[in-house]
């Protein structure tokens, strides 16, 4: 790849709009560049954030009967003026997309999804802090939720603490910040848990979404929702789900 390695290339490595040999090469950048690795990290969560602000918008039904027009040229203007369209309504509909306790399970799954696919492959900064400092993990995130919050223990199904990091919210009629943990295997597999303050408090059953390549259990509980998201088979993760409960409700 004979260009500079530049901010557009950055933007179109987190889009998937490069070749394999143009990927390898910005991956061997940004793991020697720990300030390329923050901007990457910057678009992905910006990129999280437009999702789950917008993605519900396509499905809200519309009155609009508009045919493109017959020639490739100008179905590809037809398609960007379509997904300009698609945003500007949807700026108008966020706020009525977003109402309703019963939306908050589907959010916490996707938020979890592209927190792991985000996150989970990170080889140099996979955490904000270690689990060596799990106690100051713990406290620091408890205080940014504003309610206690525990690490459960997966060393019963193979796993150990790596840390946590803290995530920005993603809609603006819910400020609340994430709790992400995440925890390894000796094969260098990993799971990650988003934890979420959830001002329903009302408690569900354990519920099954896979979005983004990731496969994650979630469900409410108390003041917190909480999404395990991983690439397991669907028993194997929901078996460890339901091990995070007991620990959390002994």
């Amino acid at each position: 790849m004979n260009k500079a390695l530049t901010d557009e290339l950055l933007h179109a490595y987190v889009d998937n709009a490069l070749t394999d040999e143009e990927r390898r090469e910005v991956e061997h950048w940004i793991a020697e560049d720990a300030a390329a690795a923050q901007r990457v990290r910057a678009y992905l969560e910006q990129n999280a954030a437009l999702h789950a602000l917008f993605d519900p918008v396509l499905a809200e039904p519309h009155s609009l009967r508009v045919r493109p027009p017959g020639n490739a040229a100008n179905a590809s203007r037809w398609l960007a003026l379509a997904a300009t369209l698609v945003l500007g309504v949807g700026i108008g509909f966020t706020v009525r997309s977003w109402q309703g306790a019963s939306r908050a399970p589907v959010t916490i799954a996707r938020e979890a999804a592209l927190a792991y696919v985000a996150y989970v492959p990170e080889v140099r900064h996979p955490v904000e802090v270690t689990s060596a400092e799990e106690k100051h993990l713990v406290a620091w995130l408890s205080k940014r939720l504003d309610a206690p919050l525990r690490a459960p223990s997966l060393a019963g199904f193979g796993y150990q603490l790596l840390g946590g990091r803290l995530l920005p919210a993603t809609s603006p009629d819910d400020p609340a910040p994430l709790a992400l943990l995440m925890y390894e295997n000796p094969q260098g597999k990993r799971l990650s848990l988003l934890v979420k303050r959830e001002a329903n408090n009302a408690e569900t059953s354990f519920r099954f979404s896979e979005d983004q390549g990731a496969r994650v259990f979630y469900w409410i509980d108390g003041p917190f929702g909480y999404a395990l998201a991983g690439d397991l088979e669907r028993g194997e993760l929901q078996k460890i789900a339901r091990g995070v409960y007991q620990q959390l409700n002994p």
